[in-house]
């Protein structure tokens, strides 16, 4: 079994950063690809951004391409989203969510997923 655990959401303002984190635990990290995926009140959750366990491909939504970054600290077993150029149209509650082998867009795909954190920008 794999757990998840988010961290880091907020409230900031238009323009401002924040890092989510999503510690990962119970089996051996390498191996598993994670994903970050939210969902805005009243919307269906979207694909933010992906990175396969190898950290060979990271894949993000054109939504955040350019402000958002994945990266993932194996040593630590956590991965990280770094959001930028935060806008408000970017509130939403954010999951991570884990599968083993190559990482997907398809929020289906994933076996394994947090709690999520929530991420609040005001304009």
């Amino acid at each position: 079994q794999v757990q998840l655990v988010e961290s880091g959401g907020g409230l900031v303002q238009a323009g401002d950063s924040l890092r989510l984190s999503c510690a990962v635990s119970g089996r051996s990290f390498s191996g598993y690809s994670v994903a970050w995926f939210r969902q805005a009140p009243g919307k269906e959750r979207g694909f933010v951004a992906a990175a396969s366990w190898n950290s060979g491909s990271i894949v993000y939504a054109d939504s955040v391409k350019g402000r958002f970054i994945s990266t993932r600290d194996n040593a630590k077993n956590t991965v990280y989203l770094q959001m930028n150029s935060l806008k408000p149209e970017d509130t939403a509650v954010y999951y991570c969510a884990a599968k083993w082998g190559p990482g997907s867009v398809g929020d289906h795909n994933y076996n394994y997923w947090g709690q999520g954190t929530q991420v609040t920008v005001s304009s």
